[in-house]
């Protein structure tokens, strides 16, 4: 059969400068394995799979396979999806709100009157670094420009990331990372991936340069864009102010992430375009 397919680039305006993803909006009757199967097809960080929702208050179910696994949750697919399913004619059950049914329960996203989406940082646990691992970490980074008064911490949102400070946004920009550090780092630290993050000195052209390396399959790979990342630091900041990210530099991408504090909760934004609007055979 024909399944609704959308290819999206999210927290970008300019198509090719952000994080794709592929969205398959039939995706009832698929088994996982077809999905993983599918997933591994488009090869991309993340392929999300659009089902009936099966909690009264969600608009929608998805799940969100990367070419190896499933996830629980991630952030660019839960924007690219809402983009895709907003595009495609879904009306939201409450106006300015979607709410997403996924591995971590229900998972708002608003909508702003300009396009632009944010979804609702998940809760999260933190748990330090283990100070015997920071070696590893340095070697991990190529760098020891670490800002001492904000320990590296695992945040885990249903995605764990060792989000890890650094004392200014080229120090961000000038870590060379080790794949087989970062990949043992991962390991016994029990992470997902490794984020980085330092400050732009004058706010521009964001508050902060945020990097997200992982390995997978043995292989070392750049995120260009991370709404999980973004999201776990969001969790580590607390509550506020309020902020802008730049990510994706170093890959030649120009992604752009709002974080918003709204009661004290981290809503992590930013815009969606479509590239590609068609179908599969399924």
């Amino acid at each position: 059969m024909n399944r609704r397919f959308k290819q999206v680039d999210v927290f970008t305006t300019a198509p090719f400068m952000g994080n794709p993803l592929a969205v398959i909006l039939d995706a009832e009757g698929l088994s996982g394995q077809q999905m993983q199967a599918i997933a591994r097809w488009t090869n991309l960080s993340e392929t999300t799979f659009v089902l009936p929702a099966t909690d009264p208050a969600a608009d929608y179910r998805v799940r969100i396979f990367t070419t190896s696994e499933e996830f629980l949750f991630a952030g660019h697919p839960t924007l690219g999806t809402a983009h895709a399913l907003l595009q495609s004619g879904l009306r939201p059950k409450t106006p300015g709100m979607l709410v997403q049914e996924c591995g971590v329960g229900l998972v708002p996203v608003r909508i702003a009157d300009d396009g632009g989406l944010a979804f609702h940082a998940p809760p999260a646990t933190l748990a330090a670094l283990d100070a015997g691992l920071m070696p590893l970490l340095r070697t991990a980074l190529g760098t020891a420009t670490l800002t001492e008064s904000q320990p590296p911490v695992v945040v885990n949102i249903g995605i764990r990331w060792l989000v890890v400070r650094l004392d200014t946004a080229a120090a961000c920009m000038a870590a060379s990372f080790s794949a087989a550090a970062i990949a043992e780092l991962m390991q016994r630290a029990g992470s997902d991936g490794v984020a980085v993050y330092g400050p732009h000195p004058s706010g521009a052209p964001a508050d902060y340069e945020v990097r997200a390396v992982c390995v997978e399959n043995g292989v070392m790979i750049e995120d260009p864009v991370t709404g999980s990342a973004n999201a776990c630091i969001a969790r580590l900041l607390a509550s506020g102010p309020d902020y802008t990210v730049r990510q994706g530099t170093a890959l030649g991408r120009d992604g752009r992430v709002t974080v918003s504090y709204l009661d004290g909760e981290p809503w992590i934004g930013g815009r969606v375009v479509t590239v590609i609007d068609g179908s599969i055979h399924r």
